[in-house]
């Protein structure tokens, strides 16, 4: 069965979008409601062209950004290259 290559990259990016959202959802109903110290970290990735910019708050952060951020890089370019063919 062929999907269109847009198509592809459309659901592939509805379904990180949805499985972001259930991890949102489930970290706020799972957390206790008790006041208790906690460390946030923050990690966003710009992706120009081949290259991603990575923006985090700590190394751990940055570390899992750039892993998520090379392997959807690998992912667009496999999808353009079996589009051309």
């Amino acid at each position: 069965m062929y999907i269109d290559p847009v198509l592809q990259i459309i659901l592939i990016a509805i379904t990180l979008i949805t499985i972001g959202v259930l991890l949102i959802i489930l970290g706020i109903l799972s957390s206790n409601r008790e006041e208790r110290e906690t460390k946030v970290e923050a990690g966003g990735v710009i992706i120009v062209g081949p290259i991603p910019i990575v923006l985090a708050t700590s190394t751990r952060t940055a570390i899992i950004v750039l892993a998520l951020a090379i392997t959807l890089t690998i992912l667009l370019i496999t999808l353009y290259i079996n589009q051309i063919h």
